[in-house]
């Protein structure tokens, strides 16, 4: 677990990544909790960096205001970063608050040498998020559009 001021970052059970997965109507959602899932118990030692991670409210436990995630264990010293905010919870600065803890703490594990996210190119809130936190453009292009590179020296 993580916490900041306002944020408790909780690794999601087994259990609540299958009712994501069934609760969720969109099946590329669902099957990436699949994956999610499947990483997470075949990898039982290195589960935090397969699961969701619920974003908490400190004040009101249990009020979930969004999810991020690992794209599995660090390669070649790199981990990647995925978010998304509910509904509702957008433009209160959880998301940059999350995104700028979790990247701390992931760059403090062993073997991780660099924090990564991709965000869709029209996606300016999630770009804002991003660079907010301290993650700068690195100039490439993933699946899902710019890839950012998160900076310490530069984070709020």
């Amino acid at each position: 677990m993580i916490e900041t001021k306002r944020l408790r970052l909780v690794p999601a059970s087994d259990a609540q990544m299958a009712r994501q997965m069934e609760e969720t109507p969109v099946p590329e959602l669902k099957a990436a909790y699949g994956e999610m899932l499947s990483g997470a118990t075949a990898h039982p030692d290195e589960r935090e960096w397969y699961v969701l991670w619920n974003i908490e409210l400190t004040d009101t436990p249990g009020t979930v205001v969004g999810n991020l995630c690992f794209h599995g264990t660090p390669i070649n010293g790199a981990v990647e970063l995925g978010y998304g905010t509910n509904p509702g919870f957008e433009g209160r600065g959880y998301m940059t608050e999350a995104v700028t803890a979790v990247a701390a703490w992931a760059a403090a594990q062993p073997g991780v040498l660099r924090v990564e996210a991709e965000t869709a190119p029209d996606n300016a809130a999630s770009m804002r998020v991003l660079q907010k936190a301290g993650f700068v453009p690195t100039g490439a292009v993933g699946d899902e559009g710019p890839r950012f590179v998160w900076r310490r020296d530069i984070c709020n």
